[in-house]
């Protein structure tokens, strides 16, 4: 079999691995393969071949060796070593490690798009090693690069197609029919055209995360870089407008989106520009990070991500010293969206005190729930935009892991934890789990969610994207890059807050 490494990096993963009739992951992934752990679990050993794999580098398959020495239980070692390179191993579509300008088309798993927020989250453990790995971090680049470029395209999308010079076909996306989309979007470019602001934020957060891991800036010179930077901030601005002006009149909206479904998650209220909104300092959206609309267009936990990243954003321009006034926008529009998450995302709950709430309009209306899907309120502290000890966080949180007072909070027999509406009901996410083990500061609740992840993999040796809390056999997805990836570095974190937990 041939070992693809440093400068024969696949070219283009999906098109090699056609040559080499590797298998479908989608196909490999639900079915379980030797050799197993030797633990009680006896996890399968879930990785492709190498001649199979879309990305090597021996810097990632060091970091699994000297990774795994820290860990005693053999189930989490297999674990472990197939979840974290996952999305090097299984989503690099498309690589062009063009020296002046690399690209990266990095799909979400068994969907053949880009999400923003998903190939950022997916390569977010990987970037500790671009300074010591070129290769590894041209992957991150060429994502930068590509990101750019997609959102230059097209601001509003929150999934897109492989670019035409990828040589890669255009997936079909079946439910992204009798739209109506306002600005009209190319179905040949933009997978799907459901505008998420975490993908302002992810675009944000992917830049800043590699500049300050490697110094490395030279991305903003790239073609599509600094156009899509004013793009995406002129953008925030807009979206910091109320539904209506002074004149009680229709403020012209940014974005629409409507559909005729009979799902209400996929669609819009108000003819597509979401339900109304007063100013607040924070940014609307029509959709949360699971892919469903909003109820009220503040989503609380994006407009807190975006206030961090955009934070982030001014100090890499101001510390570079370029982008002088774009510096200075974001650092404004950083400190007006988390004053409005302050005055307007938080509300008095009469079992908890203050808590943030997950939506918002500026007008006194506030739902209280959370998703599994990041951003989410019990985040916050990953995210960076509070301290793990902060008060309204810590009420928070107590409230969204209650069955009893966070409606999308489920518990069964051997899994409990956050869901999603856009899974339904009885069903838990993983990644919600991790999240909930990377920010507690307790080494058993932290345990707890650790034993909890290696039990939902319904022995297929994966994280999934839901599980329902009663039956172990039944998930949806196969194997989920981002969650993957998410655990990878609850692994990493686990072990070097408390040695020795696994």
């Amino acid at each position: 079999m041939k070992l693809l490494v440093g400068a024969v990096l696949l070219l283009t993963g999906l098109l090699a691995n056609a040559a080499a009739n590797c298998p479908s992951y989608t196909d490999y992934s639900s079915t379980p393969h030797e050799p197993y752990s030797t633990g009680r679990s006896r996890i399968p050993s879930m990785r492709p071949p190498p001649e199979c794999r879309t990305f090597i580098t021996p810097t990632i398959e060091q970091a699994i060796f000297d990774i795994n020495s820290l860990i005693s239980d053999p189930d989490w070692r297999q674990l472990f070593s197939n979840v974290f390179p996952n999305t090097l191993d299984t989503t690099v579509a498309w690589h062009n490690p063009n020296a002046t300008e690399p690209y990266t088309f990095l799909v979400t798993g068994d969907i053949t798009a880009q999400w923003i927020r998903d190939s950022t989250n997916q390569m977010l453990p990987y970037i500790p090693f671009t300074k010591v790995d070129n290769d590894l971090a041209k992957l991150v680049l060429g994502l930068i690069n590509m990101q750019a470029e997609e959102l230059l395209g097209y601001p509003y999308g929150n999934a897109f197609q492989p670019p035409p010079h990828s040589g890669l076909t255009p997936a079909e996306n079946g439910i992204a029919v009798d739209l109506s989309v306002a600005p009209p979007f190319d179905n040949r470019t933009v997978f799907e055209a459901k505008f998420e602001l975490d993908s302002f934020a992810s675009f944000f957060q992917i830049s800043t995360t590699y500049w300050r891991a490697t110094g490395d800036y030279q991305f903003m010179y790239s073609k599509s870089w600094g156009s899509a930077l004013a793009t995406v901030l002129a953008a925030i601005r807009r979206l910091q407008e109320p539904t209506f002006n002074s004149m009680r009149q229709l403020n012209h909206p940014l974005v629409q989106y409507k559909r005729l479904t009979d799902s209400p998650t996929e669609t819009q209220f108000g003819n597509g520009i979401g339900n109304p909104v007063r100013y607040t300092g924070m940014a609307k959206t029509l959709f949360r990070p699971s892919d469903d609309a909003t109820i009220f267009p503040f989503l609380v936990p994006a407009n807190a991500f975006l206030s961090v990243e955009l934070s982030n954003l001014s100090t890499m321009l101001t510390s570079i010293g370029v982008y002088a006034e774009q510096a200075e926008f974001a650092r404004k529009m950083a400190s007006e969206i988390r004053q409005g998450v302050f005055q307007y995302g938080t509300s008095m709950h009469p079992k908890y005190g203050r808590v943030f709430v997950y939506e918002t309009d500026g007008y006194g209306s506030a739902l209280i729930m959370d998703d599994a899907n990041g951003p989410a309120l019990l985040s916050l502290p990953y995210l960076g935009f509070v301290g793990s000890g902060d008060t309204t966080y810590q009420n928070t949180r107590k409230m969204v892991l209650s069955p009893d007072d966070n409606p999308w909070y489920f518990s069964g027999p051997y899994i409990h934890g956050i869901g999603s509406p856009h899974t339904g009901f009885l069903k838990v996410w993983p990644m919600a789990i991790a999240m909930r083990g990377l920010t507690s500061t307790n080494k058993t609740e932290v345990r707890e969610c650790l034993d909890q992840l290696k039990a939902t993999t319904s022995g297929l040796g994966l994280m999934h994207e839901s599980v329902s809390v009663n039956k172990p056999a039944e998930y949806t997805r196969s194997w989920f890059a981002w969650c993957n990836s998410l655990v990878g570095q609850l692994v990493i974190d686990a072990l070097t807050r408390f040695p020795g937990i696994i």
